[in-house]
C-alpha cells in the first residue's frame, strides 16, 4: 500500500494536517485554521475559545489553549476529543472545494501524520514515526482523514 505522510505545513502534503492555513466557518464566525476551532472546542468557557479564535497562528492558538489548560472541559484524547477533530476536519475538507479533490485523490492510499522524532503519548497517539522500514503509533489523526475521505468518496462533498 502506497502512503501518503505529512509532517511540516510548508512540506509536502502539509495541507492535510491542522495547522494548514485553511480558514473555516464555525457558529457564523470565522476560525483562521481548523486547529484554532479544535482547540477552542475544548473549553466551555466562551471568552476562552474567542481568545483562542482571535489568535492569528495556529501555533498561538495551540499555545493559548495550553496556557488555559486547567480550565478544559474535555480530556484530550478521549472520545469527545476525537469527535470535535472529526468536525474540525469535515468542516475544513467541505468548505474548501481544492481540499476536498485532494483529499479525494489521495485514493486508497494510507494517510500517516508523521511525528518524526517527537516523543510522548500525545504525538504517538495522533500520529505514528518510521522506525525500521514499519510505522509505530496509533496514528489516529491519519486514520480519521482516510475516515473523512471513504465519506466523501461514498456520499460527495458533505456541508
Amino acid at each position: 500500500m502506497n502512503v501518503i505522510s505529512f509532517d511540516k505545513v510548508n512540506g509536502p502534503n502539509g495541507w492535510l494536517g491542522n495547522l494548514s492555513p485553511h480558514a473555516i466557518m464555525f457558529d457564523n464566525k470565522k476560525w483562521n485554521t481548523s486547529e484554532a476551532l479544535f482547540q477552542a472546542l475544548r473549553f466551555k468557557n466562551m471568552d476562552i475559545r474567542e481568545i483562542i479564535r482571535n489568535e492569528k497562528s495556529p501555533m498561538g492558538a495551540k499555545m493559548k489553549a495550553k496556557k488555559y489548560k486547567t480550565e478544559m472541559s474535555i480530556t484530550p484524547m478521549s472520545e469527545e476529543d476525537l469527535n470535535n477533530m472529526r468536525t474540525c476536519i469535515k468542516l475544513k475538507f467541505t468548505q474548501n472545494e481544492k481540499l476536498t479533490k485532494l483529499l479525494l485523490a489521495t485514493g486508497d492510499r494510507l494517510i500517516i501524520e508523521n511525528i518524526g522524532k517527537r516523543k510522548g503519548a500525545r504525538h504517538e497517539f495522533w500520529g505514528a514515526r518510521l522506525i525500521n522500514g514499519k510505522w509505530e503509533g496509533k496514528n489516529v489523526m491519519g486514520n480519521l482523514l482516510m475516515e473523512l475521505r471513504n465519506v466523501l468518496s461514498k456520499e460527495g462533498p458533505i456541508a
